[in-house]
């Protein structure tokens, strides 16, 4: 797997997730709050599938 999330969107994407599982965990919002799973994952991760499938990379260029 080459990574194709990039900085800012890795942070962004881990605190997205971060916050839906902590609403869903308090009970502020319904089940879907759990869905935060997914951005927390790819952020972790740095590798998106969709971002694959549809060719799209925010990584820095390597000079």
């Amino acid at each position: 797997m080459k990574h194709n999330v990039g900085g800012i969107d890795r942070v962004l994407r881990i605190v997205v997730g971060l916050v839906l599982i902590g609403l869903a965990a308090t009970g502020t919002v319904s089940w879907w709050g759990w869905l935060g799973v997914v951005p927390l994952v790819t952020g972790a991760l740095g590798w998106c599938p969709p971002y694959a499938l549809l060719g799209f990379n925010t990584c820095a260029m390597k000079k």
